[in-house]
């Protein structure tokens, strides 16, 4: 684990793979931390540089200036400039895939391929929406309900989703952490957290990913992206809101080779040959 200095405060993070292999960075959920993607991450071959951080407030990273969405992204930016300038697949889950697409439109340079798992940033601001995201805002109402909301959204089947939910519940038992989650909540009803008009100018490769049985951002946003964002495809799995901790052999499989073709003039280059996922 090493420590970024950002201008949104110190941000944890990891590197592994090849040091000058081509980066995939990796965005976990709020609540979640960066360990969300160990399982992936022995399964993506060597050639490969991939990088996971914990939002401020989350996992090793301390609490930041703010907590809002919009803040998470800029987060995504700063650490994107320093780790990857060269550009990377940038992989986000629910807030992360959020951030990633607010990258991918106003830094495209910054994003070879874009990986949306379960985003955010897609669904509206609809009364039901508005009435939720202002419950979950309260402290003492996130602490009460985290644990069975954790429960719900992730539909544990493995050890990797145990952790992670657990992992989740741990951050709202903490006080900054459950200030950065209450603070992230608190922003989804904020516009600058809707992407869908932006979504159109995304010119990245795009995969979209999507547990089909997520419960918190349904597979029917997942359609809407994919229709949304020129030339996205759209990948269905038998998860929840995190499905590379329930299928990350499933995922991987899919995100190699859209990585390979993302960085395909980049390979020919380096005169790289593909290699296998890690077994």
């Amino acid at each position: 684990m090493a420590m970024l200095q950002t201008p949104s405060g110190p941000i944890a993070y990891d590197e592994r793979g090849h040091a000058d292999g081509h980066s995939i960075v990796l965005l976990p959920s709020g609540g979640h931390d960066r360990h969300d993607y160990d399982g992936l991450r022995e399964l993506l071959p060597q050639r490969f540089r991939s990088i996971s951080l914990d939002w401020p407030g989350h996992g090793e990273s301390p609490p930041g200036p703010g907590g809002s969405a919009m803040r998470f992204a800029d987060v995504v930016e700063q650490a994107a400039e320093r780790l990857a300038p060269r550009g990377a697949v940038v992989v986000g889950n629910s807030v992360g895939g959020f951030s990633a697409a607010r990258l991918a439109v106003r830094r495209p340079e910054l994003v070879k391929g874009l990986v949306i798992v379960d985003g955010g940033g897609f669904s509206g601001r609809g009364p039901s929406v508005r009435i939720f995201c202002a419950l979950m805002a309260q402290p003492w109402f996130l602490r009460r309900v985290y644990p069975g909301f954790a429960n719900w959204y992730m539909r544990s089947r493995t050890a990797a989703d145990q952790r992670a939910r657990d992992m989740a519940v741990a951050t709202v038992r903490d006080p900054a952490g459950l200030r950065a989650v209450s603070e992230l909540w608190r922003s989804f009803t904020s516009p600058e957290h809707d992407v869908r008009q932006q979504a159109a100018s995304i010119t990245a490769p795009t995969l979209v990913i999507w547990g089909r049985h997520d419960p918190v951002i349904p597979l029917r946003t997942g359609r809407r992206i994919a229709t949304t964002i020129p030339g996205a495809r759209l990948v269905v799995l038998d998860t929840g809101h995190v499905p590379h901790t329930t299928d990350p052999d499933s995922f991987a499989e899919h995100l190699v080779p859209f990585a390979d073709a993302a960085f395909t003039v980049l390979r020919q280059e380096g005169g790289t040959e593909p290699e296998p996922l890690m077994r």
